[in-house]
């Protein structure tokens, strides 16, 4: 729902955070997307072993935003549909470059 209604926004948002998860109606986001967050910056992360969303919707997502020219920082964890530390940690630096 992030990418989703992110990516729609009418008013500029510092950054849009994805874990374990994808870009819902993905062929309509090109036509869909505002101005306002055409350089807002994406975090992906996903689990390698995820039952509930598979690692492919989640690359091919990733894979969307990169050619619609978002920059996407991505990762990919040793995890099922969970949060691990190594995650959040990445998160964490995340947010300190993107929030300073």
């Amino acid at each position: 729902m992030t990418l989703l209604a992110g990516l729609r926004h009418p008013e500029r948002l510092a950054g849009l955070v994805g874990m374990s998860g994808y870009l819902p109606l993905a062929n309509t986001t090109a036509a869909e997307r505002h101005a306002a967050n055409h350089d807002t910056p994406i975090f992906l992360a996903h689990g390698r072993s995820d039952p509930v969303v598979p690692l492919a919707s989640a690359l091919a997502s990733r894979d969307t935003l990169v050619a619609l020219g978002y920059s996407v920082e991505w990762h990919d964890y040793p995890m099922p549909h969970s949060v691990c530390a190594q995650e959040i940690a990445d998160l964490n630096r995340w947010l300190l470059r993107v929030l300073k």
